[in-house]
């Protein structure tokens, strides 16, 4: 039971205002603008963020690659003192 077709524009058509629909639409350029600069602005702070989150997460990866392999070289020397003695 489809009663869409007798009350001419759907509800979606009413509300829309990307302009493509078949009844026409408002076109908002001078919102859709601000809206762009305002997400441009937000890609960049986002994109700044993300370069100082990835600087950080490679120092930390290198401070803790270099811990491991101290650790592994202490375990080593610490076994082949051991093994020396007997």
């Amino acid at each position: 039971m489809e009663r869409n077709g007798s009350f001419g524009a759907t509800w979606a058509d009413q509300w829309d205002y990307g302009g493509d629909s078949a009844h026409g639409g408002y076109n908002h350029n001078k919102n859709n603008n601000k809206k762009n600069s305002g997400l441009e602005k937000t890609k960049a702070v986002a994109s700044t963020g993300l370069q100082k989150t990835k600087a950080v997460a490679s120092t930390g990866f290198k401070k803790v690659k270099e811990g491991t392999t101290l650790g592994f070289h202490w375990i080593k020397d610490k076994y082949q003192k051991k093994t020396q003695k007997d």
